[in-house]
């Protein structure tokens, strides 16, 4: 199984920021390889002032969280429409047309919908804007599919489940009823599979003026067995509260072309409708939840940016790195990037153990290392 927690860290340059890059290669190889390590390329953003930037890293945090939950829940649904297909989630969850990892190991800024030139709080907001607005499309596309959806499930229960319940129009035929007559009827009656012979030495005195020989079975599933039966019509609330009294249910139904013909009618508009809309949907849920993670990305790349200024200052110099850490390899790793970036704050620990923390830095996750650090998990299809 692939890997899907990447650890996005920063650390200064030393005399050029290749130099920085080599040295954590290094210390992440020995003495066996612990994770595996790429470059994460940050444009030359606009740095703009230090009480902008303090604000920025408390925004984008709440960004951060906002923006996963969007890509989440896009990801979730999408596992929901493709009902039997969900096992087939992970491989429709792309960005930019690459699989998640590749996505994020060969991150590349997108220049053309977040412009470098202008200043971070300005990019903040387009990401804020074009997610939020996805968030809401979500919810009203998901509604109204939910609901086409829950009202062809509740026809379909209808037309499948038990006697007792389901419609019985597409089980009988006009044949099996007395019709145009002014005082006959024909009731349908549903017995338990054990009752039949019962039935048939009981309905004809169920109530007097019952057509002698008038039962016919028409159906039966595990259960039960559907019949008829031919009596006048003025005895027919004896005959329900005497077949009743027996255990024999009989079912309120009227024989009329017309209203059966509507219903299966809906029932194929509502199955045409689903079919219609699946297609489009599944293709705006993968093209919204492409935009939205690499949306995500850019806030990552974003809180790396502001963090690094506000802890290394000025002028920029840093190196932004992604670590793809092997399994049982997290603890000693590090253990490892502890030491190597010991001389940059003494005071470093986890802030759940020491409760260190620096005024003014938007530290949302629960860990404070000496050196930058973000946690991405692309793991969108196993919470499904």
């Amino acid at each position: 199984m692939s890997l899907t927690e990447f650890w996005l860290i920063s650390a200064p340059g030393d005399k050029t920021c290749q130099q920085t890059w080599e040295k954590l290669n290094n210390v992440t190889s020995k003495p066996t390889a612990m994770s595996m390590n790429n470059k994460f390329n940050i444009p030359d953003l606009k740095v703009g002032t230090l009480d902008v930037l303090v604000g920025l890293s408390d925004e984008l945090g709440k960004l951060d969280a906002y923006v996963e939950s969007v890509a989440r829940k896009l990801a979730h649904y999408l596992g929901e429409v493709l009902e039997d297909t969900k096992d087939r989630l992970a491989e429709n969850l792309t960005a930019n047309g690459v699989d998640l990892t590749s996505y994020v190991t060969r991150f590349q800024w997108d220049l053309a919908k977040y412009p470098i030139k202008q200043p971070l709080k300005n990019i903040t907001e387009i990401i804020s804007k074009q997610v939020t607005q996805m968030d809401g499309d979500l919810k009203t596309k998901a509604s109204a599919y939910n609901n086409l959806k829950g009202t062809l499930q509740s026809l379909e229960r209808k037309a499948t489940g038990s006697l007792l319940t389901r419609n019985l129009g597409d089980l009988v035929k006009k044949e099996d009823f007395i019709s145009n007559s002014e005082y006959l009827v024909t009731l349908l009656v549903v017995v338990p599979k054990a009752s039949f012979q019962e039935w048939e030495v009981k309905y004809e005195k169920l109530a007097d003026m019952v057509v002698p020989k008038s039962s016919r079975k028409i159906y039966e599933d595990t259960e039960h067995g559907l019949f008829t039966v031919t009596l006048f019509q003025k005895v027919v609330d004896e005959y329900k509260l005497h077949a009743r009294e027996n255990r024999f249910t009989v079912r309120d139904f009227t024989y009329n072309e017309q209203a059966l013909a509507a219903g299966k009618d809906e029932l194929n508009k509502l199955a045409a409708d689903k079919k219609r809309q699946y297609g489009p949907l599944v293709r705006w849920l993968k093209i919204n939840f492409s935009e939205a993670f690499m949306a995500w990305i850019h806030v990552k790349a974003l809180r790396v940016f502001v963090e690094s200024v506000l802890r290394y200052g000025l002028p920029v110099n840093f190196q932004p790195m992604l670590l793809q850490p092997f399994k049982k390899s997290h603890k000693k790793l590090r253990e490892n990037l502890a030491v190597l970036y010991a001389h940059l704050d003494s005071n470093a620990g986890t802030a759940t153990d020491s409760g260190y923390d620096i005024p003014g830095l938007m530290m949302s996750q629960q860990e404070y290392y000496a050196y930058v650090y973000y946690p991405i998990n692309i793991n969108f299809w196993d919470r499904i």
